[in-house]
């Protein structure tokens, strides 16, 4: 078989999975196989596509039977590739997780069968809106990430998530409207909405109405990434998921639009004039990012706080436009896929161990719980950016770009850069000190308690949060809930396995940096020249 022919088995193999899950809803057994081998064949696809699109370059598959250009195109280079094998690992490894932590909570009873399908659907929205070639396919993908999403973030029906839901669900909708918008006016302006087509004909365009229609889709993958000021809804929606649904959406739903914004930029607009608008909109989001993080008291709004200041880095190696910039980019995206998700993992290990991830509430977990006190410290300091770590590499290399270009702009950067990243580290050791160091203060009842786990198939939530209200308004106090917060002081080692595996994937990236950021650099250099991807969509007579 063609290696070609591999390429549409992200997308197929899962929504097969999710079909086969739904027919098995009565066996929980027979759903965690089915999703655990569809998984696993989806990464074994990814590493395929990476190794083929690394040695081989480009590859595009036209689906449907449609004369080309017409059909929908899916087209793997290095960046799709490289994106498309990290997101499958987490996906697999989070899922791993969950079932672990089912499994140990023994809630066989409740009626949450549906969440292994629509775990599967997120899984095939990630991966087409990493393969597709058009933006009609990326709009589709968008959309499954949308449903997927937001039937995981409510699970469990409880007030909290639901009003997290609905203000998620309200933003992406009118995200996905202005793409709507975007799409006709880019037909209407182009006559085609194909990738490859687009990069050949938008040049040709009035230059105001290619201004426009950049602003559009940057504006819309801008909320999809949580760009600030289209941020303010993800504080207040991923700390009232489950840890594993939590995990998932920080490292992978903005790195989509991250995804989104790159190949856009440099495939369609390549000589823009908003480059400065970038880098911008980045030394923003960094700042008011990592500010909101310090001001956190609890764990998870915390790390919600940090993973949209961390956007930031990337718009960095954007806005540069540079080849080297744009390499350092995609290191850190990848960086920052595994170690975000490494985090709300361990969040879940935490209140698991501790009861809460409010830190007020915390204490005394290096000894009480030294697994987890080592899982959450390797890749609290690879977030902070502290050697020998993947992210002190991806912001060297970043900071070293900018350096290069200079420029007023480009040094604000470079300066907000390092003190977002002290502030990263100020924000870490403060939760490490409370949470891990110091004795545990049992007499800490005057802040909202965060919601604790759910798991994924089973769901029963515990009587302990019955009394929670406003989770995410930690500023103000309330009423203690009338029962404890339960301890649990097992941790199961499905648990601990997948935390542990992408924290070992994390230290990874540190490790072949090297051989990383070289694939990258020739990612980067892909992008730039746009020839090889245009080249395998395109024959050279349908080009026009």
């Amino acid at each position: 078989m063609s290696m070609v022919n591999v390429l549409p088995l992200p997308v197929l193999l899962p929504l097969l999975g999710a079909a086969l899950t739904l027919v098995a809803r009565r066996s929980q057994r027979a759903q965690v196989a089915i999703s655990l081998i569809v998984l696993t064949a989806c990464l074994g696809v990814a590493i395929l596509l990476m190794w083929h699109t690394h040695t081989e370059g480009a590859m595009a598959l036209w689906l449907g039977a449609w004369q080309e250009p017409l059909g929908i195109a899916l087209v793997a280079d290095r960046l799709s590739a490289l994106m498309l094998l990290v997101s499958s690992f987490v996906i697999l490894t989070v899922l791993v997780f969950a079932i672990g932590q089912g499994v140990a909570d023994g809630d066989e009873d409740s009626p949450l069968a549906i969440y292994f399908p629509t775990y599967l659907v997120l899984s095939a929205g990630v991966s087409n809106a990493f393969l597709a070639g058009d933006l009609f396919n990326l709009f589709v993908s968008f959309e499954m990430l949308l449903f997927a999403s937001f039937v995981l973030l409510t699970l469990g029906g409880s007030g909290t998530r639901i009003r997290a839901g609905t203000t998620y669900v309200i933003v992406s909708m009118v995200s996905s409207f202005l793409f709507l918008v975007a799409i006709a006016g880019v037909y209407a302006a182009a006559g085609t909405v194909n990738l490859a087509q687009l990069s050949l004909r938008l040049p040709e365009i009035d230059s105001t109405v290619a201004l426009a229609l950049q602003l559009m889709l940057l504006t819309v993958f801008g909320i999809k990434a949580a760009i600030f000021p289209m941020s303010a809804w993800l504080p207040d929606s991923y700390p009232s998921a489950s840890a594993p649904v939590s995990a998932v959406f920080a490292g992978l739903l903005t790195k989509v639009g991250v995804y989104a914004i790159i190949r856009t930029q440099f495939l369609l607009f390549p000589d823009s004039p908003l480059t400065t608008l970038i880098m911008g909109a980045g030394l923003v989001t960094m700042l008011v990012g990592v500010l909101g993080a310090v001001a956190q008291p609890g764990i998870k709004r915390m790390l919600s706080f940090t993973l949209v200041s961390h956007i930031g880095y990337m718009l960095f190696g954007i806005g540069l436009a540079t080849e080297a910039g744009l390499s350092a980019a995609v290191f850190y995206i990848a960086h920052h896929i595994t170690v975000q998700t490494a985090l709300f993992l361990i969040a879940g290990l935490i209140e698991r161990a501790g009861g809460s991830t409010i830190i007020d509430r915390l204490g005394g977990l290096a000894a009480g719980a030294p697994i987890v006190a080592f899982l959450f410290f390797v890749p609290a300091m690879n977030l902070a950016g502290i050697p020998p770590f993947s992210g002190f590499v991806g912001k060297v290399a970043l900071i070293q770009s900018g350096v290069d270009v200079g420029g007023a702009t480009a040094w604000l950067l470079v300066t907000g850069s390092v003190v977002t990243s002290l502030l990263t580290l100020y924000a870490i050791a403060k939760t490490w000190s409370y949470a891990f160091w110091r004795p545990r203060n049992e007499g800490a009842d005057h802040h909202t308690l965060e919601m604790p786990a759910l798991t994924p198939s089973w769901g029963r939530l515990s009587d302990a949060i019955g009394a929670t209200v406003a989770a995410q308004r930690p500023q103000t106090p309330i009423t203690p809930p009338t029962k404890p917060v339960a301890v649990r002081r097992d941790m199961p080692p499905a648990m601990l396995g997948g935390a542990t595996a992408v924290v070992a994937f994390s230290i990874g990236l540190a490790v072949f940096a090297g051989p990383l950021f070289r694939y990258t650099d020739a990612a980067a250099e892909q992008m730039i020249s746009r020839d090889s991807y245009v080249g395998v969509v395109l024959p050279q007579e349908e080009r026009r």
